[in-house]
């Protein structure tokens, strides 16, 4: 490029600036070089280092192959008498297997290659073939096979006479919703999903629980101590008088209050006394009583003594167990009476009260079973029962009234009605005196609280129990007071268990669409809730034992 005319050339300051610039430069790529040398000789001696290494780890290794090689003349005959000829092929295996694999050259790593392609290739052709369908299918498995609705086990399940046929799927829902009625819903071991999330939880809480047990001191394993409510778990024992049935209504059935011992008594003329224990029940002893079909028995407080009431006598007798005589009471002095059927014994043992005629309730010495006073209701008493403490009296009449007593002095301290009651039949007063249960001929049990008895005229029920549609004729508390009793001997299978702390019936008793207890005479609870016994028109006591709890 040619320079302009006029303008001057470059002066001697900026040759000089350009000089250092070149210089500068120069020194700048000969420092680049002489550090890439530097890099490349140092790599070159960590590899000639990495060499060493390998061919002193080789070395090392040759050495320690040499050493285990070599065995005297005699070793190597005593190994090949005790373990054979393979004891060298065996070695040189040990020793290939220390030495590490071995090198493969060009033309076996070709081969093994080959081999891989060829085992991909086959996998896929596997896979091809298990994904193929079937060559033929069967209608016949597929057709969902009918059953006949007219059979004799399945007419129960038909919802009209024109389901004569159901598919199996249709009859197995329906036999899945009968079983959840009767059992009040779905039972935890069949509910699969909630059991898979209880069980997933449990395992996530599992470190959790147990980091907190073990910061506790104190019993680790408790009991629940109150009663659940909805399912009562029970199982079905053999009868209590398995051994001797009584021919025609057992009118009682009875556990002695201390003895594991339960009693029977019916129209047969007959006491039997069985040891129970759920299994074989065995027979202790039996009395016969000529000629006195019984209307009630039941032990003393002391357990020593049965008193038996006839059907229609005046007398009565006493069974004195520890002597094993057999006493009859003729005639009580001061009772005028055609028969004496209904009494009730004070839980001290003291007192025996008999129900009379006209609304008379008489009320005898345990002792000596003279007449010590005798009470009277309006109209004609029913059903009468003893307080826990035996202080009072409560008296049932027919026209629906309940009579309290005060026993020491004999004096009716109150009387109230009870809500809706048209004729009185039972009554019965809970072991920790916080419940009356008066059961009523319209069937209506109702459940009152003790303390609004003594005080109100028309006290209100804390719950009105409508689960029998006949006459209630027996009721009673378990010795917890969680579960009452009711029943009626009118109908078939009348027989309720009430859970008391929400008021509220087991659904799973008695067994649904299952005819066990027939008509219930009587009913009673062992001393400790453990069992549960119940006498029918058909000579049987029904034995059930209840599994939350644990004691007799």
């Amino acid at each position: 490029m040619q320079r302009p005319a006029g303008e001057p050339g470059p002066g001697p300051a900026a040759a000089e600036r350009k000089k250092k610039k070149m210089k500068k430069m120069k020194k700048t790529a000969k420092r680049l070089q002489r550090s890439r040398a530097e890099a490349a000789m140092a790599a070159a001696a960590a590899e000639r280092e990495a060499a060493e290494q390998a061919a002193q780890e080789a070395a090392r290794r040759a050495r320690h192959l040499r050493a285990l090689s070599l065995t005297s003349g005699a070793e190597r005959e005593l190994e090949e008498l005790v373990f054979g000829d393979s004891v060298a092929v065996e070695e040189d295996e040990l020793l290939q297997r220390l030495a590490g694999p071995r090198r493969l050259n060009a033309a076996e790593r070709r081969s093994l290659q080959k081999d891989s392609s060829d085992s991909e290739v086959e996998n896929e052709a596997k896979g091809e073939f298990l994904a193929k369908k079937p060559a033929w299918v069967d209608e016949d498995d597929e057709a969902e096979e009918n059953v006949d609705m007219t059979h004799k086990y399945r007419k129960d399940f038909m919802k009209s006479d024109a389901e004569t046929v159901l598919t199996k799927k249709k009859l197995k829902r329906r036999l899945e919703e009968q079983f959840q009625r009767a059992m009040g819903g779905v039972p935890a071991w069949a509910d699969l999903e909630n059991r898979k999330k209880s069980k997933r939880t449990a395992r996530d809480s599992d470190t959790d629980e147990d980091d907190d047990l073990l910061c506790k001191t104190g019993n680790f394993i408790t009991n629940s101590d109150s009663l659940p409510r909805g399912i009562l778990k029970l199982s079905t024992c053999l009868p209590a008088n398995q051994e001797r049935f009584a021919n025609g209504k057992l009118a009682t059935v009875q556990f002695h209050p201390s003895a594991q011992v339960v009693m029977t008594a019916g129209h047969d003329r007959s006491v039997s006394l069985f040891q129970v224990d759920g299994i074989k029940n065995p027979r202790i002893q039996s009395i016969y009583l000529e000629s006195f079909p019984i209307y009630k028995a039941c032990f003393s407080a002391d357990g020593e003594q049965v008193i038996a009431t006839g059907t229609h006598h005046k007398m009565f007798f006493v069974y004195d167990m520890m002597s094993g005589s057999i006493i009859p009471i003729q005639k009580v002095r001061g009772v005028e009476e055609r028969f004496l059927r209904s009494f009730e014994v004070s839980p001290d043992g003291s007192f025996m009260l008999v129900t009379g005629t006209s609304g008379y309730l008489h009320l005898l010495s345990m002792k000596t079973k003279e007449l010590i006073s005798t009470m009277k209701v309006n109209g004609r008493c029913t059903a009468s029962a003893f307080t826990p403490d035996s202080s009072k009296i409560y008296s049932y009449s027919k026209e629906g009234e309940v009579f309290i007593w005060d026993v020491r002095s004999r004096k009716c301290l109150h009387k109230f009605e009870d809500e809706g009651s048209l004729e009185g039949k039972c009554i019965a007063v809970s072991k920790n005196n916080q419940y009356v249960a008066c059961g009523s001929a319209s069937g209506v049990v109702n459940l009152y609280a003790t303390d609004v008895c003594l005080k109100e005229n028309h006290p209100k029920p804390v719950k009105a129990i409508m689960n029998l549609v006949t006459s209630a004729t027996c009721v009673t508390f378990n010795p917890t007071t969680e579960i009452l009793a009711v029943a009626s001997r009118e109908t078939d299978e009348a027989v309720k268990l009430v859970h008391i702390p929400s008021c509220t019936v087991f659904s799973n008793f008695p067994v649904y669409r299952r005819k066990q207890i027939y008509l219930a005479q009587s009913m009673d609870f062992s001393p400790r809730s453990g069992f549960f016994s119940v006498g029918n028109n058909k000579g049987k006591a029904l034995l059930f034992r209840l599994k939350h709890y644990s004691d007799f």
